[in-house]
């Protein structure tokens, strides 16, 4: 993009309470990763603070999450996933450590009370949320809910969770595909990301077409990444249309550098999050 990035430079005169703080909710017994790439991901991108809520016992398992992410354990199902019981506790700790927005879905897995838990946030919230994965899947047969959001909300469905969620067919080719996210994103009043090949980010009328990225980051967790980076950019600042272009291009930018280094059959989600710092050393040095 020919535009300006918005939160590079910093100003000098400033500390950690000047770029948000992020609360990603993420992870279930079995899917531990997801909430660890998008919790590094919202780090590596520039949030102030970074908090991973995830259920009490799966934060003993975590490996990998750097030491800079804090943790918050919150009530759990038979299943290692996040309770109901968790409501009043995570509305609570948003009001009272000012967070900035929050990212719902990598990992949480499908159990019922879950996504009941998920709706609720949803329609509650006093913040931005960027909802993923399992966040997105929640709302799979609660469709009309979906436009009870309380604060601004950013979609990041693929294809296959997109046809799950709105019970529509993916468009072919682009005008068509971005005429039907223009229709759902005011329907519904959200900022859709439609994930792959030339990933569309849709605010009612606005539409961006992104050009970066390659076929190597068809991978397990890189949607993860790409969740972090929105989340993290929100908290920064930035509006959620504005966020969500910005991240899908460096999130592509940092695939396309990684690529060549590892190789499409070789690159890694994690490897998106390795060069995010270069591209955005680049930006500086532009």
């Amino acid at each position: 993009m020919r535009k300006k990035f918005p939160l590079l430079p910093r100003r000098k005169n400033t500390d950690k309470s000047c770029y948000g703080h992020t609360l990603i909710l993420a992870g279930s017994g079995n899917m531990t990763g997801a909430a660890v790439l998008a919790s590094h991901a919202a780090l590596v991108s520039g949030s102030g603070l970074v908090t991973l809520g995830a259920p009490k016992t799966i934060l003993k398992k975590l490996s990998g999450l750097p030491p800079e992410v804090m943790k918050l354990g919150f009530f759990e199902t038979v299943e290692s996933t996040l309770s109901r019981r968790s409501y009043p506790e995570i509305i609570r700790f948003i009001k009272q450590r000012g967070i900035s927005c929050a990212a719902i879905g990598p990992g949480l897995s499908q159990n019922k009370q879950t996504q009941a838990l998920v709706r609720r946030l949803v329609g509650h919230l006093p913040v931005p949320v960027v909802l993923d994965a399992d966040g997105l899947n929640s709302f799979k047969a609660h469709l009309n809910e979906l436009s009870k959001h309380s604060g601004a909300l950013v979609l990041t469905p693929h294809r296959r969770e997109f046809e799950r969620l709105f019970r529509q067919t993916w468009p072919p080719g682009a005008p068509a595909r971005a005429a039907l996210a223009k229709k759902l994103s005011r329907f519904y009043d959200v900022v859709l990301v439609l994930k792959g090949h030339r990933t569309l980010v849709v605010d009612h009328e606005k539409a961006y077409e992104n050009a970066t990225g390659n076929p190597g980051m068809a991978k397990g967790g890189t949607g993860d990444v790409l969740t972090g980076i929105i989340a993290s950019f929100i908290s920064q600042g930035l509006r959620p249309f504005e966020a969500a272009r910005w991240a899908v291009y460096f999130h592509g930018k940092a695939g396309d550098r990684a690529v060549k280094a590892k190789s499409e059959l070789g690159l890694l989600a994690s490897d998106l999050i390795e060069y995010l710092p270069k591209v955005f050393k680049r930006v500086l040095l532009a």
